[in-house]
Formats: structure tokens, C-alpha cells, sequence
């Protein structure tokens, strides 16, 4: 491994936030997932929880819109809906969810500091009712045109990077690592076996 590489890698674990994450409900697109990933992956975003009450499960996200940012990320995925927010409570204080109602907030209201989950949904349907009822807030992204929708990959790049300027203003991504010794040591010995000479 090259020193450089082993630079990135260290860089990389330092910026990772272990209390942002995203949940995507019955997304159809592979596609949109992989996009998804990508932009996770830029931010330090180390585990996507992926839930599928209808669709069943994803075999493979598309290597090309993901960049291969899918190796670097751990993929949660579930079937049900319950086990799914269970387990993204254990890192997460609030889930806010995507969706257009009377009680939505900006998204640049929310406090995106704290240990949060943003919740996308099916690029049709949006998110469903069920999951809405274990969300603490929804909001929405401000806009000007007559179109009140985005692609769900462009939704969930904005809100990140609002999520990540806010982060690095309280300097979350001062260079000292935020994830425990043990999952540092494990993703670091892990990435080794992708090394590409980089």
C-alpha cells in the first residue's frame, strides 16, 4: 500500500459520521441507491439502511452510478419495517422524513448536528404512511419552480450537504475520529483488501 493510500484511508476514518445515516423505503432504482451511496460516501457517511416491505430485497447496487462506493459502505437491509427502525434508533436519535405536508418543516430548520436519520421514500409513492408514524419530523427542500419534486439521489445530495455544512461548521470533520478504536480497526484492515495502488 502506498503511503498516500494509506493517508486517504486514514483521512477518510477520521470524517466518518457514525450518527448520520439515511434510510431509503421501497426505493425501486438500483440506480438511485448507488447514487445515494455515492453521495453518503462524500460526506463520511459509513451505514445506509435500505428497507423493502414490497419489493424485496436488492441483489446488487449499479457499480457505475455508485462510483464503487458501495465497497466503503455498509448496507443495511431490511424486509421489515419495525426491526429496521429498532435497529436505526441504537444509532440515531431522530428520523426525519422527506414528505410534503402542513407540518413540514425547511430543511434548513432542522439541527442536523444531532444523531440523526433521513428518511427518503419510493420515487412514486414517497414515504409511507406506516414509517411516517415512527419519524419525529418531516421537511421539505425549499423551492421556487413548478415542479414540487426532485429525483430522490439529487433530494438526499442537498440534504446531506446540509447535514455536512452544518457538521463541519461545529467541526465534526476536524481530522479526529468519531467512530469507536474497534470499528476503526476493523474497517482500516478491511479497506486494506481493496487496495488498488492508488
Amino acid at each position: 500500500m502506498t503511503p498516500q493510500r494509506r493517508e486517504r484511508i486514514t483521512n477518510v476514518l477520521n470524517n466518518r459520521q457514525p450518527d448520520l445515516t439515511v434510510v431509503l423505503e421501497n426505493v425501486h432504482d438500483r440506480h438511485n441507491i448507488s447514487a445515494v451511496l455515492r453521495t453518503c460516501d462524500a460526506v463520511g457517511i459509513g451505514e445506509v439502511y435500505v428497507l423493502n416491505t414490497h419489493i424485496g430485497l436488492h441483489e446488487a447496487f449499479g457499480k457505475k452510478s455508485s462510483a464503487g462506493a458501495a465497497q466503503w459502505i455498509t448496507i443495511h437491509q431490511f424486509e421489515d419495517l419495525e426491526a429496521c427502525v429498532k435497529a436505526v434508533r441504537t444509532k440515531c436519535n431522530k428520523l426525519y422524513a422527506t414528505h410534503l405536508g402542513t407540518a413540514s418543516s425547511s430543511l434548513y430548520e432542522l439541527d442536523l448536528k444531532e444523531p440523526v436519520a433521513l428518511v427518503f421514500g419510493n420515487e412514486h409513492a414517497g414515504v409511507s404512511d406506516e414509517l411516517l408514524q415512527h419519524c419525529d419530523g418531516n421537511f421539505i427542500i425549499p423551492q421556487a419552480g413548478m415542479v414540487r419534486s426532485l429525483n430522490i439521489s439529487v433530494a438526499c445530495a442537498i440534504s446531506l450537504y446540509e447535514a455536512f455544512r452544518q457538521r463541519e461548521l461545529a467541526g465534526f470533520y476536524n481530522g479526529e475520529a468519531r467512530i469507536t478504536a474497534d470499528e476503526y480497526k476493523r474497517l482500516s484492515t478491511s479497506w486494506k483488501l481493496y487496495d488498488t495502488g492508488e
